[in-house]
């Protein structure tokens, strides 16, 4: 479950960030939480390793979730086009890394904090 909540941190910490980078072409002071967030996002991201966690799974999910939120958002937030084609895309994306998750190779671990 903790692998989870680092995770969900990571993502949110990227999109954040992600999100930041284009609100600094109006305001050059959101630079400074485009910096925090990503290197927020990478520390979550090595906690997790650190944990043991797959870095194909992890990366897979974070990268996914992050494209899906930062497309979703930056059309709510700043009015940028959500067409069917992104849609598909995003769906796309995703079925890509449940494939890649249900395709790695699961390791026989005691520690039920391993899996994300």
């Amino acid at each position: 479950m903790k692998n989870w909540l680092i995770l969900a941190t990571a993502i949110a910490l990227e999109v954040t960030a992600t999100l930041a980078l284009r609100a600094a072409i109006d305001n050059a002071w959101w630079t400074a939480l485009t910096v925090v967030g990503y290197i927020g996002a990478f520390v979550a991201l090595s906690a997790l390793l650190r944990r043991g966690a797959s870095i194909g799974v992890i990366y897979g999910i974070w990268a996914a979730a992050g494209v899906a939120l930062t497309a979703v958002l930056g059309s709510v937030v700043f009015g940028e086009p959500f067409t069917f084609l992104i849609g598909l895309g995003i769906t796309i994306v995703i079925v890509g890394v449940v494939l890649v998750e249900t395709g790695h190779e699961k390791t026989v671990s005691t520690n039920p904090e391993v899996a994300p």
